[in-house]
C-alpha cells in the first residue's frame, strides 16, 4: 500500500479506500458484523487507512459498525463520513445541505461512530438549492470548532465545486480538499468536466463503483450478442447495454492476459488515472481479492485497448477547443512548441 496527500491539503490517505456501504444487513443484504469486522481487519492489515462511510448507509448501522471496529485504531485512521441524504420522509429539513441538517447530522454521525471528530466530511450531493455560501459557511465553522477537519464534495456539478472553492478562498473558508465521483471504465463521462476541473484547482478524487456495480468483474458477458446465461442475465444490471458489455468482455480479456481477475484489472485501471477507488464488498474475500489490485500495473498496450474501447464523446466545448483549425487560432499555430502542464 502506498499513500497519496488528498488534494492540495497535507493529509495522507491510502491508495485504496474502504467502502462501508454494505456495513449491515438490515435492510435485507450486505454483512453482518462479524464479516463486517474482517473486511476491515484485511483492509488494515493490507496497510490501508482510508475508510468511507455515510450517515444514510444501511441506515446508519455502517456508521454505527465502525463505531466499534475503529476504536483502537483511531487516531490512525482517515475516517470520512457523508451528509445530505436522509431516509426521513416527512421532514423537509432531514435532507439537504442547509446549515441545520448539516450540524445536525454531523452530530448524529459522531455519536454513531464514537469519535469527537471527522477527519473528512463529503457533502453526499448537491441539493440545488441551498446558496453557495451558506454551505460553505457551514462546513467552515465545523472545521473551526474541530469537529471536522477536511471537507470534500460527492455527485455535484463541475461548475458547482469551482464556485464553492472560489468563494471560499476569497472568503478565508475552508475550501474542498477532494471529490467523489463515480468513476469506471463503464463510467467515464466525470472526464468531460469533473477530471479537469479537479485537476485544475488541485483536488483529489476518489472513485465510487470502480467495478460498475461488477459488471466489470467478469459476472456477464456477452456470447454472440447474447448475455451469457452462466454469468446471469445482463438486462438486470446497470449499463448493460451493448458498448458496455463489450467493454466488459475485453475487461475479461485483458485479465487473462496479465493473469489475475478482472476485477483486479478495473481497479488498476481507475488507479492508474490517478483517481483512489472505493473498494465496495460483501465479504472479506472480495475485499482481499480487490486489494490485490494493487499487485497490477497495467501496461501501456492494455491501457491503450481498455481507452479505446471505452472512450466517451467529450462533446462541447471539449471537442471544439481540440479541433486543428481551433488550436491554429488560439495558439498562432504554435502550441506544439509551447511547453505547459495545463496543455497535457
Amino acid at each position: 500500500m502506498r499513500y497519496r496527500l488528498l488534494g492540495q491539503s497535507g493529509l495522507r490517505v491510502s491508495e485504496l479506500c474502504l467502502g462501508t456501504m454494505t456495513f449491515g444487513d438490515v435492510l435485507g443484504w450486505g454483512a453482518d458484523f462479524d464479516e463486517s469486522r474482517r473486511m476491515f481487519e484485511t483492509f488494515l492489515e493490507a496497510g490501508g487507512n482510508f475508510v468511507d462511510t455515510a450517515n444514510n448507509y444501511t441506515l446508519g448501522t455502517s456508521e454505527q459498525f465502525l463505531g466499534e471496529l475503529i476504536g483502537p485504531h483511531r487516531e490512525r485512521l482517515v475516517v470520512a463520513t457523508k451528509a445530505t441524504m436522509t431516509a426521513v420522509r416527512d421532514d423537509p429539513n432531514a435532507g439537504g445541505n442547509q446549515r441545520k441538517n448539516l450540524v445536525q447530522t454531523v452530530e448524529r454521525s459522531l455519536q454513531r461512530l464514537k469519535t469527537s471528530y471527522l477527519d473528512l466530511l463529503w457533502i453526499h450531493a448537491w441539493d440545488g438549492i441551498t446558496p453557495v455560501e451558506e454551505l460553505m459557511r457551514t462546513l467552515d465553522d465545523l472545521v473551526r470548532q474541530g469537529k471536522v477537519l477536511y471537507i470534500g464534495i460527492s455527485n455535484a456539478p463541475a461548475w458547482v465545486v469551482a464556485q464553492a472553492n472560489t468563494i471560499a478562498s476569497l472568503r478565508g473558508w475552508t475550501p474542498f480538499a477532494g471529490i467523489q465521483v463515480e468513476y469506471s471504465l463503464a463510467e467515464r463521462t466525470p472526464e468531460r468536466e469533473m477530471l479537469p476541473m479537479a485537476k485544475a484547482l488541485g483536488l483529489g478524487v476518489t472513485a465510487w463503483s470502480p467495478l460498475a456495480a461488477g459488471l466489470l468483474t467478469g459476472k456477464y458477458r456477452q456470447q454472440d450478442g447474447e448475455s451469457d446465461p452462466k454469468r446471469g442475465d445482463a438486462t438486470t444490471v446497470p449499463h448493460h447495454h451493448e458498448r458496455t458489455l463489450a467493454i466488459a468482455d475485453l475487461v475479461v480479456d485483458v485479465a487473462e492476459e496479465v493473469g489475475c481477475p478482472p476485477a483486479q484489472v478495473a481497479l488498476a485501471w481507475v488507479r492508474q488515472q490517478g483517481a483512489i477507488p472505493v473498494l465496495g464488498g460483501r465479504n472479506q474475500a472480495q475485499i482481499a481479492g480487490n486489494i490485490e489490485s494493487l499487485d497490477v500495473t497495467l501496461a501501456s498496450e492494455h491501457l491503450a485497448r481498455l481507452d479505446k474501447a471505452s472512450a466517451i464523446d467529450h462533446g462541447y466545448p471539449t471537442d471544439f477547443l481540440a479541433r486543428d483549425g481551433v488550436r491554429g487560432s488560439v495558439y498562432g499555430g504554435m502550441r506544439d512548441r509551447i511547453d505547459d502542464p495545463r496543455l497535457a
